[in-house]
């Protein structure tokens, strides 16, 4: 079976403070502690336990990632090759710690497109597992570097495709967000959500993963819900932040350079 869904999501103000909502003296005094104006949830939530978090208050200089954060984040190794095969991961040389935020600076380096993948370990320290099922929050912005994308997603401990794949948020940077489910069993389906919201805007973005279903909420509002329990992943599966060179262009520019922040990650079991 094969499903595909679209909504357009609008990013005008919301009273919750969200993208576009102006600030108001309390959260200016807020943001001086939470670069994007929106304080990390801390504890559980009706129906989940709380198993991760980080609003990344503890500087790490370039060239210290993951080693000086080993016990709570991992990320692919230096050298391999990402997606498209034209950029390096490189997590020594991209990702740092510093005001509030994860910061990977994405640019080319001596010829060499630097990328990174940082992952949480939900597990606790030394583990590289994930978990079956769980709700993932994030909250982020990136500048818009032609050539470079996001695709954030949950990716199976076996390590195969077939097992299914979530992503959310993804799209090219300085492009829109949207969001997909790659089907158990037949990963080149997919269900796939769009929005009009802009990854160069502060956002949060939600994967509620269950046995029966998959939603995705960008600032509180659902882009979009897989509900076939066929084609849902059901194996244990780890959060992968994967930042790395677009798909559709051939090469990034020598010249294209910039950044992106990530003001805090939660995670959650189920309750």
């Amino acid at each position: 079976m094969f499903a595909v869904g679209m909504i357009t999501l609008g990013v005008a103000g919301t009273a919750n403070g969200y993208a576009g909502a102006p600030l108001s003296p309390a959260r200016d005094r807020a943001r001086a502690i939470d670069p994007s104006g929106v304080t990390m949830p801390v504890g559980d939530l009706p129906g989940w336990k709380q198993t991760f978090r980080d609003d990344f208050r503890t500087d790490v200089p370039l060239g210290e990632f993951p080693g000086a954060v080993h016990r709570t984040w991992s990320a692919y190794s230096e050298g391999w090759r990402d997606t498209s095969r034209n950029g390096t991961y490189s997590p020594g040389r991209v990702i740092s710690v510093h005001d509030g935020v994860m910061d990977m600076h994405l640019r080319t380096v001596g010829g060499e497109h630097l990328v990174a993948a940082p992952s949480p370990r939900l597990q606790g320290p030394g583990s590289q597992q994930g978990q079956l099922y769980g709700r993932y929050a994030v909250r982020y912005r990136a500048d818009p570097v032609r050539g470079y994308k996001i695709a954030w997603l949950l990716w199976p401990d076996s390590e195969k495709w077939s097992d299914g794949e979530i992503n959310f948020p993804e799209g090219e940077l300085g492009g829109k967000v949207f969001a997909f489910m790659h089907h158990r069993g037949n990963p080149d389906e997919q269900d796939w959500y769009a929005t009009r919201a802009r990854l160069s805007d502060w956002h949060t973005a939600v994967i509620e993963w269950t046995p029966r279903k998959v939603r995705f909420l960008l600032d509180d509002v659902v882009v979009g819900v897989s509900k076939d329990p066929d084609l849902i992943p059901r194996v244990p599966m780890h959060w992968v932040l994967q930042s790395e060179t677009a798909l559709d262009v051939r090469r990034p520019e020598a010249s294209a350079s910039g950044h992106v922040e990530v003001d805090w990650i939660a995670a959650y079991r189920r309750g």
